[in-house]
């Protein structure tokens, strides 16, 4: 994402969630819309899924690990930042559909 698509892209996830994970995704899309120094500094951000695992004893919960890189196009604040690892506890659902959804997103780093 970048400052220009973050809002849009949030409010996407939050229309393919359910629970808590609607409810962050929403908050946060209000949130960068109106972020003045997002926008002021073009952040992006990019990065990859680098493993998805079971949580053990919790069923439909998942350990996340991602590396992302933060960019600015306008200032110097991120110049030289390395790539970071997070990792976040997402929860899944299964509608009446039969489908999954992300019920839940804790990112814990």
């Amino acid at each position: 994402w970048n400052a220009a698509t973050v809002a849009a892209r949030m409010r996407v996830l939050a229309a393919q969630s359910v629970g808590q994970a609607r409810s962050a995704m929403a908050l946060a899309a209000a949130q960068t819309a109106g972020d003045y120094e997002l926008q002021q500094g073009g952040i992006a951000n990019s990065g990859t899924v680098e493993a998805v695992a079971p949580l053990f004893g919790r069923p439909r919960q998942y350990v996340v690990a991602t590396r992302e890189t933060t960019t600015s196009a306008d200032t110097d604040a991120y110049q030289g930042l390395r790539p970071a690892w997070h990792l976040t506890l997402a929860t899944v659902a299964r509608l009446a559909s039969g489908q999954w959804v992300l019920s839940g997103w804790q990112p814990e780093n």
